[in-house]
């Protein structure tokens, strides 16, 4: 199975040291990921290390957005993680993996008003996306009809083995399980990764899945076909995340 690269809350004050060296694994391997950027993030969780500065044996980084737009220009895909990152509801939307959202259980306007923002900060900045990455994963009707209107068309997220496209959006899924994911021969996904949190085991375990499996640049992964989804495949989707929730919080 092919397999590529998400990278989560890529913020000004995120872990630097922790995502260089990340970025160097990744570039050593020739994998250009998804980075889900936080437009305006408020979630004191995210700050983790300098804003500006060097970071210990890593190289220089300067202004935040201008960095954003040499990797954008390198091949790196920019989706719009969120508005603020900050969760308003213990709603799971209709991918619950975790019952908390910044998105689920708003109100249209409110979430409007939210993505535009947050996408007038982004492109303020010279950054442009139509793709959008869910904080906790979790988005309802109002989220999709809001994104649309926004001028979103993709979500990193779902499950399954290819692209697919469902109430006017096109989904790109991630792993129900990667090792599982690993084993199988056919079909594509995505590895999520929050390098903020990552610990020197995950680094290595990282190193080793690149080393010794079909990785490919979320670029490519962009330019696959999409299957249509219909009411059972979502149904089906609805499931899965709810038994990984439970699952996870039972370990």
């Amino acid at each position: 199975m092919k397999t590529t690269v998400r990278m989560d809350d890529i913020t000004p004050n995120m872990d630097w040291e922790k995502f260089l060296e990340f970025k160097a694994l990744l570039d050593e391997h020739g994998i250009r990921p998804l980075i889900g950027v936080v437009p305006d993030n408020r979630d004191e969780n995210l700050n983790r290390g300098a804003e500006t500065g060097k970071a210990p044996g890593r190289e220089k980084i300067g202004d935040f957005w201008e960095y954003i737009r040499a990797l954008q220009n390198e091949g790196w895909i920019v989706a719009m993680h969120g508005y603020r990152h900050v969760y308003t509801s213990k709603k799971g939307g209709m991918f619950p993996l975790n019952h908390f959202s910044e998105f689920a259980g708003l109100a249209y306007e409110r979430q409007l008003a939210m993505l535009e923002k947050g996408r007038s900060i982004l492109e303020s900045h010279g950054i442009k996306t139509d793709i959008f990455m869910a904080p906790a994963h979790s988005y309802d009707q109002n989220t999709l009809k809001a994104l649309q209107k926004t001028g979103f068309t993709k979500m990193t997220d779902g499950f399954g083995s290819q692209p697919y496209v469902w109430k006017g959006m096109c989904f790109y899924p991630i792993s129900f399980r990667l090792e599982n994911s690993l084993k199988k021969k056919n079909g594509m996904t995505t590895m999520v990764v929050h390098t903020n949190t990552m610990e020197r085991k995950g680094m290595e375990r990282c190193g080793a899945i690149f080393e010794g499996n079909e990785m490919m640049s979320y670029g490519d992964y962009l330019k696959e076909g999409a299957a249509k989804r219909g009411l059972l495949g979502r149904w089906t989707e609805y499931l899965l995340a709810t038994v990984k929730h439970i699952l996870v919080k039972l370990l």
